[in-house]
């Protein structure tokens, strides 16, 4: 355990947890997000509802950004100063608050709730921009898949051909 005269770069790596105020004050800035962003697009939201048929491409929205900051190299200026790469892997930086952040920013699925509140805030404040910005982003996440799948169809081809 790190004790407070060690230099700051060695505290960094502790594993010591976060308190539970740390996540209280992130829930906080989330539900205080949430209630603005209900609070600001009542009245367009009735005017313009967002149908079911949105849905997917909003879902396929929200995977590509959480994975954009969480795990792209063009999300590395979000995460550097809350995160830290040791052998490959990211790892929360700091302590308290700012580990709590760098959890936050290494968990696909945690910022998922969070890109989900920013393209449906976006779709409700904005429709047009809304739609076109989660248009942009599914059309990234099909992509995504897209390569995936292509890489693994190649890798096995490749297997089966090496086999035969």
């Amino acid at each position: 355990m790190a004790t407070e005269t060690q230099p700051e770069a060695h505290r960094e790596t502790d594993d010591r947890p976060t308190e539970p105020t740390d996540y209280f004050a992130l829930n906080a800035v989330y539900g205080a997000l949430l209630i603005g962003v209900v609070a600001s697009t009542r009245r367009r939201a009735r005017e313009e509802p967002i149908e079911q048929r949105e849905l997917i491409p909003i879902a396929m929205a929200t995977f590509a950004l959480a994975k954009v900051v969480a795990r792209e190299k063009i999300g590395t200026w979000v995460r550097d100063p809350f995160v830290e790469v040791a052998d490959g892997e990211r790892r929360p930086r700091g302590t308290r608050l700012r580990r709590a952040v760098g959890e936050l920013l290494t968990c696909t699925r945690c910022l998922g709730a969070w890109s989900g509140l920013a393209v449906v805030g976006l779709r409700a404040a904005d429709p047009a921009a809304g739609k076109t910005v989660t248009n942009v982003l599914a059309a990234s996440a099909a992509n995504d898949w897209l390569q995936a799948g292509f890489k693994w169809l190649t890798t096995e081809t490749n297997r089966l051909d090496s086999r035969a």
